[in-house]
């Protein structure tokens, strides 16, 4: 070949996605790059909605997901929405479990605040406790699983209605009235529960 050679082209994230299905270690080698700097900003956006002074930064965070991810066992990816739908309910564990301990730390300390702004939720933002909306979540996850994983989604990865759809095998219509129903449950739920603590 004459001149210089051109770079491999990274294969695309849905392949490398199937290959570490199968069992490939090495196909994560090839994921990292094609997903890290998406995840990036997710872990970006995420730590913005807390409070000032998180003490786990972005790229802490987006490593905790990776080393979950590593051991992940033989998941039949569908594609890159599905990836980050896992990665997402991989973030919000990662995130309430930090909230955990720093408050066993300060042995019952004050929360973790995270704010659900108007594109989470409907009305004017609300300041909640990031182990109350995980609380929240797990009871909605018991009355409808599909909602819960809408909110989860949405929140935690900033996958569209679309993207969403897709990893569900539904209709964006039906997502659509989904989170419309869901963010209403859960801005009742977080209000009277911050009610209560007053």
């Amino acid at each position: 070949m004459t001149g210089r050679e051109r770079p491999r082209s990274p294969a695309p994230i849905t392949d490398v996605l199937a290959r570490w299905g199968e069992g490939q270690r090495d196909a994560l080698d090839d994921l990292v790059p094609a997903v890290y700097s998406d995840l990036r900003r997710l872990a970006r956006a995420q730590l913005a909605k807390e409070r000032l002074g998180h003490t786990l930064q972005p790229t802490a965070l987006v490593n905790e997901v990776f080393l979950r991810l590593g051991s992940c066992q033989r998941i039949s990816w569908q594609n890159r929405a599905h990836f980050f739908a896992v990665a997402a309910k991989i973030m919000r564990r990662v995130l309430v479990d930090h909230a955990r301990r720093r408050r066993a730390a300060k042995r019952g300390g004050p929360a973790e605040p995270v704010t659900l702004s108007e594109s989470h939720m409907p009305g004017e933002p609300l300041n909640v406790d990031l182990l109350a909306l995980d609380e929240a979540l797990a009871r909605l996850e018991k009355k409808d699983a599909r909602q819960s994983s809408i909110v989860e989604m949405r929140f935690f990865a900033g996958l569209s209605d679309e993207e969403i759809a897709e990893v569900l095998g539904v209709k964006a219509a039906v997502v659509k009235r989904d989170w419309r129903v869901a963010k209403l449950w859960l801005r009742r739920a977080l209000s009277s529960r911050a009610t209560r603590r007053r």
